[in-house]
């Protein structure tokens, strides 16, 4: 059974940094595409970035602009996200995906909050 959790979230204020993790258990992170994905208040999920299995194609949306890193370590099977730079619309509850938000699986998500 594949299971994720999320930790690591918190309140920064703006200009802070938060890294965010993902325990994967039931299957090999390196076998997969992750993903991480946001939800902010009232909105819809907004995808944040990805991972493929060979760990070779990262891609991130545009509103990251080089202030956030998607990375792995694959002897702990986790999933991780650094963020640099936190803007008071990065709030939001960001979830690890494995695959795609509609098909696949996500944990419960980690509460990210910037407020000065």
């Amino acid at each position: 059974e594949v299971h994720l959790v999320e930790s690591g979230g918190g309140s920064v204020q703006p200009g802070g940094s938060l890294r965010l993790s993902c325990v994967a258990s039931g299957f090999t992170i390196s076998t997969a595409l992750m993903a991480w994905v946001r939800q902010a208040p009232g909105k819809g999920p907004e995808w944040v970035s990805s991972i493929n299995e060979g760990g070779d194609i990262i891609n991130y949306a545009d509103f990251v602009n080089g202030r956030f890193t998607i990375s792995r370590d694959n002897a702990k099977n986790t999933l991780y996200l650094q963020m640099n730079s936190l803007k008071f619309e990065d709030t939001a509850v960001y979830y690890c995906v494995k695959g795609t938000w509609s098909s696949g699986s996500r944990g419960q998500g980690t509460q990210v909050t910037v407020a000065s």
